[in-house]
């Protein structure tokens, strides 16, 4: 069976190629999302949709703010977590918070989220001395994390209620129970797996000491938490009637993120609004259209709005500080820089920060 699937795979690598296959998924994804949209849509009044927006209570609103502000807090501990099991103890939180915010609000927005979340991570640590392998390597065990989450969370949820996936995939409850079940046992193989023995991954250079059990359990924790504030900013945007129960709702709206994220599409735009609104289907389609904009607002609109902000300061805050080398007077705001540069003194010697790196002239530092 082993060899038959490396047969498989063999082929499709060399026949085919994975990208293209990625890709081609992605467009179908896409394709059909567009079509349920466009059936979804046609008929609702723009008029009908900012009604229902204003007629969201202050409560409801602030309360969904806050949700997804603590879980992007959540989604710092991403970072902070991957940086530890690498052994980059060096890095503090609020670097760790930095590049975890700013990365997952621009992977969100601008799509390809392996490489956009990558380049920003790379940009922040990269002052702090990690190579690009180190950064690599974060992004897998972020990556994995997040992984770890979302399967914990929909195993359990659709073995709880295999009704709510089958509004989505169409499959019978009992299918998607078998389905729970094996999601929850390659969970627990997992764990299992990493609790006996230190397991590494990769070759060379490029090798990941994996989490042990306790700290895989902790990765886990990590995942359901964010998606729990995550949804949950969600749930009190949703229309009052009818009620859905608050795991029912956690098993669509988890499901039609991953179908998003895979889709590859900026922000899931279409792909995540369309499995919204074929797996609430029984919700007024203006007033649940409300809910998804508003969530959009808070979940992606305004923390890429901030990332961008907090980004341009940064990069000026760091030009700043190249031009002022330690020694020559300096603004007030390049002594925040200086406790973000000064632990790498390898920054320099490998161009990131060197001003003539960036076709700027450099300074001879003053004698004594």
């Amino acid at each position: 069976m082993v060899n038959a699937l490396h047969v498989v795979a063999r082929f499709f690598d060399q026949r085919v190629g994975w990208n293209r296959i990625g890709i081609a998924i992605s467009v179908t994804v896409i394709a059909v999302a567009a079509m349920v949209l466009y059936h979804s849509l046609r008929d609702i009044s723009i008029k009908e949709v900012m009604l229902a927006i204003k007629a969201r209570s202050a409560r409801d609103v602030i309360l969904a703010a806050l949700f997804v502000a603590l879980s992007y807090c959540t989604l710092t501990f991403y970072d902070l977590f991957a940086l530890r099991t690498i052994g980059r103890k060096q890095v503090p939180y609020r670097i760790a918070a930095l590049a975890g915010f700013t990365s997952y609000s621009v992977g969100h927005n601008v799509g390809a989220s392996v490489f956009t979340a990558a380049a920003v991570r790379y940009r922040v640590y990269s002052v702090w001395g990690l190579t690009a392998i180190d950064v690599a390597k974060i992004c897998f065990i972020a990556g994995l994390t997040f992984w770890l989450g979302n399967a914990t969370v929909l195993g359990l949820g659709i073995a709880y209620d295999p009704s709510a996936a089958s509004a989505i995939d169409q499959l019978p409850s009992g299918v998607n129970r078998i389905i729970a079940g094996v999601i929850l046992g390659l969970l627990a193989a997992y764990v299992i797996w990493v609790w006996r023995e230190p397991r590494q991954i990769g070759r060379r250079n490029w090798k990941v000491t994996l989490p042990g059990g306790p700290l895989t359990l902790l990765q886990i924790l990590i995942g359901i938490v964010d998606l729990g504030f995550c949804t949950l900013g969600m749930y009190v945007l949703m229309p009052t009637e009818p009620h859905i129960p608050f795991i029912s709702m956690g098993v669509i709206f988890v499901t039609a993120t991953l179908l998003g994220f895979a889709s590859t599409s900026p922000g899931g735009l279409g792909v995540f609004d369309a499995a919204m609104f074929v797996g609430f289907w029984e919700f007024e389609k203006d007033s649940l259209l409300a809910g998804l904009l508003l969530f959009r607002l808070f979940y992606y609109i305004v923390p890429f709005a901030l990332a961008l902000g907090i980004l341009g300061i940064r990069e000026f805050l760091l030009d700043v500080h190249v031009l002022h080398p330690p020694g020559t007077p300096s603004p007030a705001a390049g002594e925040f820089v200086r406790a973000e540069c000064e632990p790498s003194p390898r920054v320099f010697s490998s161009g990131h920060g060197d001003p003539r790196a960036h076709g700027l002239p450099g300074r001879k530092r003053d004698a004594g």
